[in-house]
């Protein structure tokens, strides 16, 4: 609360997010903070990684003390690792620390490799409003070569029973996969479209640094084929109704989007609690960035004597704009340019050489009242973000 150099007028909305570490097997592509636990999760573990995350959160409450929460969002590792009445236990004591908005978006990733029949629904009793199904892919051979615990009739259970389960729900899915050819994209495209889930989230496979797949690589396709690839799913999507909304993320109709993400990517704010979790929090005069201890382990006795947070820094200034445009030119739609000043407490002067460049370049849409990417912005927005660092 002491003086800075910004002047928000007011405070963003506030999303909770929760990490669980665990997964049953490590996947050669992943670079997130997870954690394998091959024979899962045992009712002792649980209950001291739920202790560390109330301590946490405890910690962190005098933060964000009165603010209301918007959504929250379990993720992981494999948080579906949690029995239903754990996840209840978890909600539970949220829900006694922090005040949700009613009707708060909950949601929770699941795995079908961890699926059996009435677990989801009891999820959903617990208090989870919306399930993301980790399914990747719908072919077994590809499932293989990624190294999931899954099976394409795994995946294909667990849809279903989240069709039956919940009113909102979203399929993780990949594409430019190890010898992947476009007709076998196509053949998933089918599937995918067949099940009609109500929401996509799409991701091209990288080869990220500190994963298997980075220092053994497998055989990917070509620029040229993933950009076939992307262009035949857009179309396919688009033609069964869906809107692509953000760069990753495609919806059936406007209730269908993630509250959580597109906090996010209003440059909203988050508290992160859990292993190596991720914050960004404002203040009237300054932003601030957090980061939680990242082995499992390690931060859970550090939460529990109050000190969950490995390092923290508020964001400089100058890079206000760069980082509200990296988030909010994801949106297809863009954002309002008022936003800007209500989120970074700074005029709009301070974009002013990024939105002069992107007008130039035909990367931004000629519009006094928004920051919003072009078509051709929108399939170059590396390029573009990079115009207001």
């Amino acid at each position: 609360m002491r003086p800075g150099t910004l002047q928000l007028a007011a405070l963003p909305p506030l999303s909770l997010y929760v990490h669980l570490p665990w997964c049953l097997r490590k996947c050669p592509y992943c670079d997130f903070n997870s954690h394998e636990r091959p024979s899962g999760l045992d009712e002792d573990s649980a209950q001291q990684y739920l202790a560390a995350l109330r301590a946490d959160l405890e910690s962190a409450l005098p933060l964000v003390w009165g603010r209301p929460v918007v959504s929250v969002f379990i993720g992981g590792g494999t948080p579906s690792l949690f029995t239903p009445a754990q996840m209840a236990q978890c909600l539970s004591e949220l829900r006694a620390r922090l005040p949700l908005e009613a009707g708060c978006e909950i949601t929770l990733e699941a795995n079908p490799g961890t699926f059996e029949r009435d677990r989801f629904r009891g999820y959903r009793d617990a208090g989870v409003t919306r399930l993301s199904i980790g399914v990747q892919s719908f072919s077994d051979v590809q499932l293989n070569r990624l190294g999931r615990v899954h099976d394409a009739n795994q995946a294909l259970n667990a849809v279903e029973e989240a069709k039956a389960c919940f009113e909102r729900f979203n399929v993780d899915w990949m594409y430019a996969l190890p010898q992947q050819s476009l007709q076998e994209l196509a053949s998933e495209l089918d599937t995918l479209l067949q099940l009609s889930p109500p929401h996509l989230s799409l991701y091209h496979l990288t080869l990220e640094p500190n994963t298997r797949f980075f220092s053994n690589p497998p055989a990917v396709p070509d620029a040229d084929l993933a950009s076939e690839m992307l262009d035949l799913i857009s179309e396919r999507t688009s033609q069964a109704g869906w809107q692509r909304y953000e760069v990753s993320a495609y919806a059936a109709d406007v209730s269908q989007r993630s509250v959580h993400n597109l906090n996010y990517w209003e440059f909203g704010d988050y508290l992160g609690i859990g292993a190596g979790a991720h914050s960004k929090l404002s203040f009237p005069h300054r932003v601030l960035r957090q980061v939680r201890w990242r082995e499992p382990r390690q931060y859970q006795q550090q939460a529990l004597t109050g000190s969950a947070i490995s390092n923290d820094h508020e964001v400089a200034r100058a890079d206000l704009p760069f980082e509200f445009a990296m988030n909010a030119l994801r949106l297809r739609e863009g954002v309002p340019l008022s936003l800007f000043t209500d989120r970074t407490g700074l005029p709009l002067s301070a974009l002013q050489r990024g939105r002069e460049q992107g007008l130039a370049k035909g990367l931004l849409m000629d519009d006094p009242a928004r920051l919003q990417a072009s078509p051709k912005g929108f399939d170059f927005l590396s390029d573009l973000q990079q115009l207001f660092l």
